[in-house]
C-alpha cells in the first residue's frame, strides 16, 4: 500500500467535500493530528476499521488486489532504502566497537 498516495487521495476528497481536518476528525471521533498523519502518509498505526470509516466518510473505499510488480523507479528506490539501512546498521555496530576514550 502506498501511504503517501493514499494520503493525497484522502486530502483531495476531504477538500472536495469542503471539510477541514478538524471537521473530519470531529465527525469520526479521531484527532486532527491523526487526519494530518494519514494525509501526509506518515501515520504509524490506524487500523483497518478506522481507515475504512475515514474512507467511507469521504466516498473512498479500500480495494484488495494482487500487487503489481515494482517498476524500475520503485526498484531503485527500494534498493537505495535497503542500502541506507544497511549503512546505518553498520555505523551503529562500529560505534559500539569503538573504545571508550572519555577517560
Amino acid at each position: 500500500m502506498n501511504f503517501l498516495e493514499t494520503g493525497m487521495l484522502v486530502r483531495a476528497a476531504r477538500e472536495k467535500a469542503g471539510l477541514t481536518q478538524a471537521d473530519l476528525a470531529r465527525a469520526l471521533g479521531m484527532s486532527r493530528a491523526t487526519i494530518s498523519q494519514v494525509e501526509n502518509g506518515v501515520i504509524k498505526e490506524l487500523g483497518v476499521r478506522k481507515l475504512a470509516l475515514l474512507l467511507d466518510r469521504l466516498g473512498l473505499e479500500i480495494v484488495v488486489r494482487l500487487r503489481r510488480p515494482l517498476g524500475l523507479h520503485e526498484t531503485y528506490e527500494k534498493n537505495r532504502k535497503q542500502r541506507r539501512e544497511a549503512f546505518q546498521e553498520t555505523d551503529a555496530a562500529l560505534d559500539n566497537l569503538k573504545p571508550d576514550i572519555r577517560g
